[in-house]
């Protein structure tokens, strides 16, 4: 990729809040609240990510998920990808995540991925409408994607 993914002065939003939820910069702080949510929501969600996806696996452990959380984190310090956790307003409970990522087709600045877990399913498209206003209004993507949701799967692999 010949463009940077984020602009090296752009300050990266740290977290966000509504009035249902707030978002955190996703971290192996939240790895037990993250896990449960997760394996909670396993059947759905390896369709989230495309149909070939086996994540999660039925016996991904708890040391598995805060791997995966770290390697996220490092992410997120590099301005590699962007990783959120969504939490309920008490921090307790995580309730999804959001996941802004770099493009690997030419016509996209990045790839937006967002989830819920099963039992606050109906925050789902409160989740998507807030976090398209979110991707427009305060990151410099000049064209983002939210693969699977704009686009089906079967046509999003054919996009070069």
């Amino acid at each position: 990729m010949n463009k940077e993914f984020i602009p090296k002065d752009f300050i990266i939003p740290l977290q966000l809040k509504t009035d249902h939820y707030r978002l955190e910069v996703l971290s192996p702080k939240v790895g037990k609240r993250d896990y449960e949510a997760v394996m909670s929501s396993r059947i759905r969600l390896r369709n989230v990510f495309g149909s070939s996806t086996e994540w999660p696996r039925d016996n991904l452990s708890l040391e598995d998920n805060i791997n995966d959380l770290t390697r996220h984190q490092k992410e997120f310090e590099n301005r590699e990808a962007f990783a959120y956790t969504v939490l309920d307003l008490s921090g307790k409970k995580c309730l999804g995540c959001v996941y802004i990522e770099p493009s690997n087709k030419s016509v996209y600045d990045c790839e937006v991925y967002l989830w819920v877990r099963d039992s606050h399913i109906n925050l789902d498209s409160d989740l998507l409408t807030t976090i398209k206003s979110w991707i427009k209004n305060s990151w410099p993507f000049e064209k983002e994607i939210f693969p699977g949701r704009d686009i089906p799967w079967d046509k999003w692999n054919e996009i070069k």
